[in-house]
């Protein structure tokens, strides 16, 4: 089923790209919904090769999250998906899978499934141990899913041996420790699951399988060695093999953020593409953001094709763009909104393009002449400046300081998105727009510039909050942005967090990396408790342990007083007094609203509104030119 150009065809990397399975919190009633199509579709038209659509649950029993698909309630979305992708030329996979005891009881209130009773490290259930009626359940459950799906005329599907799947939980020893022949042979649960989904299928449509064949857990789990073995194994039955990596202690290896390097499975890929020796075609996973790498992995016969799912949600046309030679917008691997194993239940997106997961809702600018003014050159300025100038607008963007980028540039040492204002900055330039740096602008100027006609945007960003305790002066405090560009840190420094964001955890980790003695301490019982959702809670916390930073947990900072920072504990009311030269204060900023209570009614966005993250600045942007060019 494999043919032209994804195997025999063009190496091209731009003709090797596959769109991974991720959760979207887009479904409705456990089915793919029209908001799922248009998902997916974008992502066709902007040139995916493949597109494997979010695992379905082939069975009842398994409910992972609330938005979960189920299988049995999918095909009506299967066959509008594969209508909408395959003019494109675009291959769909059905994603297939079931989650075992790393799912979740807490919507069908039912005991999880698993091959042994083994509590999962992270949600601490024990699942139940699986007898013979419930595998034969499965077995069904994956076949009766595969018909389905080729009812809806799918090119083919993907079954989950990933990180969270049941199939990879009978493969390890960490969740496998039966004494029958499942226990034994613990590829036979997938063996039969293969068998059964083949048959189904034929041979004229895609088999694929996600495979993990590295848990990071080497005192019992899946090790490269084992997965070499297991991939050698199941290939036979296989069209398409995705390497992975993860395992239940290790589920945010997955898809990691941006402190873990780009290809982290290039060498693992490599090993188990030569396992294979060409028995199915096989796909390398693992932060895969730019073409470039893609197009080296293909040609240094890494891997047949290459996963690039982060990538096409920052930029739904990053095979049409590097085709014609455009730089895609970047993924900045953070994380932060596409990302979304959440109990919130949050919509996929991406911080740089607010328009991924509302493809359905997104309306084009429409074309208009005339001028625009941009006030503040931070990521919503930008973003406003680029959306109205693509609209015909000509655009001037003023900016204070001597550098665009605002508040992200000035942090990009210390968490890298400067790559993200970049592009933005350089679409800006592409554009036309008319950029003046180091150039303030008074409400006069606001008003000349309404009285031309001009769309009005204002973006002028946040201030510092001063600290309401008592300072004797005795310490320095900066704000996290001011500490970056300082060259005389001299003595100890703490780090202030009150808001359990990444910013603080940047911040120490920057300070450290550059010689300095400094602490962090926070209201929080953990550090950077809002990294949770990004999947970096852990790892922060374990790279901060490693680098011996002390932390002082759920305590409010009281005063500042001869060169100390004095502690309260938030439960005992404790206080301890903790030697610092420099406080580091990470609190919340404030809106600089100058500008607009001067003019009050002026379109504004971003911090200027309220200082938040770098997803709200541009999605405002964006929503805020589209207001001023209305108007």
């Amino acid at each position: 089923m494999l043919t032209d150009p994804f195997v025999v065809g063009s190496r091209s990397a731009c003709s090797h790209v596959v769109f991974g399975p991720h959760e979207t919190n887009l479904c409705t009633d456990r089915a793919l919904s029209a908001r799922s199509v248009h998902y997916y579709a974008r992502r066709a038209r902007g040139g995916a090769g493949i597109i494997v659509t979010e695992h379905a649950s082939v069975h009842g029993s398994d409910w992972p999250y609330e938005r979960a698909p189920l299988a049995s309630r999918c095909a009506d979305g299967w066959a509008a998906t594969v209508e909408a992708c395959r003019p494109h030329g675009t291959l769909v996979l059905a994603g297939l899978g079931h989650t075992g005891g790393q799912g979740s009881s807490a919507f069908h209130q039912s005991a999880l499934w698993g091959p042994s009773r083994v509590p999962d490290p992270s949600s601490r259930e024990l699942p139940m141990a699986m007898e013979p009626a419930e595998i034969d359940a499965v077995v069904d459950g994956f076949a009766v899913a595969a018909r389905s799906a080729v009812s809806a005329d799918v090119d083919g599907v993907e079954l989950d041996a990933g990180p969270t799947g049941l199939l990879r939980q009978f493969h390890s020893g960490l969740t496998n420790i039966r004494a029958d022949e499942y226990g034994v042979d613990r590829l036979l649960l997938a063996r039969r699951v293969l068998a059964a989904v083949r048959e189904v299928l034929g041979p004229d449509r895609v088999l694929a399988l996600r495979l993990s064949c590295d848990e990071l857990a080497p005192w019992a789990g899946i090790t490269p060695e084992d997965g070499t073995a297991h991939a050698a194994a199941l290939a036979p039955w296989l069209d398409l093999l995705t390497v992975v990596r993860g395992g239940p202690m290790s589920v945010a290896a997955y898809r990691p953020d941006l402190h873990t390097v780009e290809g982290f499975n290039i060498e693992l890929c490599r090993r188990i593409r030569d396992a294979v020796g060409g028995a199915a075609a096989v796909v390398l996973q693992g932060s895969v953001t730019e073409i470039e790498m893609a197009q080296r992995s293909l040609d240094a016969g890494v891997a047949d094709l290459v996963e690039m799912t982060r990538a096409q949600i920052a930029d739904p046309d990053l095979v049409v763009k590097s085709r014609t030679g455009r730089r895609p917008r970047p993924c900045v691997r953070c994380n932060q909104t596409c990302l979304v194993r959440d109990p919130r239940n949050p919509v996929v997106t991406c911080i740089g393009n607010p328009g991924a997961g509302y493809e359905s809702e997104e309306v084009p600018p429409e074309r208009s002449a005339g001028p625009a003014l941009i006030v503040g050159g931070g990521p919503a300025g930008l973003e406003a400046a680029r959306v109205l100038a693509a609209a015909g607008r000509s655009a001037r963007l003023v900016e204070r300081s001597p550098r665009l980028g605002g508040m992200v540039r000035r942090l990009a040492a210390a968490r890298d998105l400067s790559e993200l204002v970049g592009w933005l900055e350089d679409e800006c330039r592409r554009l036309g727009v008319r950029i003046e740096t180091g150039t303030a602008v008074t409400a006069a100027d606001l008003d000349a510039a309404a009285g031309d006609g001009a769309a009005v945007v204002v973006t002028t960003g946040s201030s510092p909050r001063p600290l309401e305790i008592p300072d004797d002066g005795s310490v320095r405090v900066l704000g996290a942005a001011e500490v970056l560009g300082a060259e005389d840190l001299a003595g100890p420094v703490l780090v202030w967090d009150p808001v359990g964001g990444p910013v603080a955890v940047a911040v120490t980790e920057f300070l450290h990396a550059h010689g300095g003695a400094v602490s962090i301490a926070t209201v929080d019982q953990v550090v950077g408790r809002l990294l949770a959702p990004t999947g970096d809670f852990v790892d922060a916390n374990v790279r901060l342990q490693r680098a011996g930073i002390d932390r002082h947990l759920s305590c409010v900072l009281r005063e500042l007083t001869g060169g100390t920072a004095v502690l309260e504990n938030r439960f005992t009311g404790e206080r301890s007094a903790i030697r610092c030269a420099v406080l580091v204060d990470c609190s919340a900023r404030l809106p600089d609203e100058t500008l607009y209570l001067q003019r009050p009614g002026t379109v504004r966005a971003g911090d200027c509104v309220a200082p938040r993250t770098v997803a709200e600045a541009i999605r405002e942007g964006r929503s805020a030119a589209l207001e001023a060019a209305g108007r």
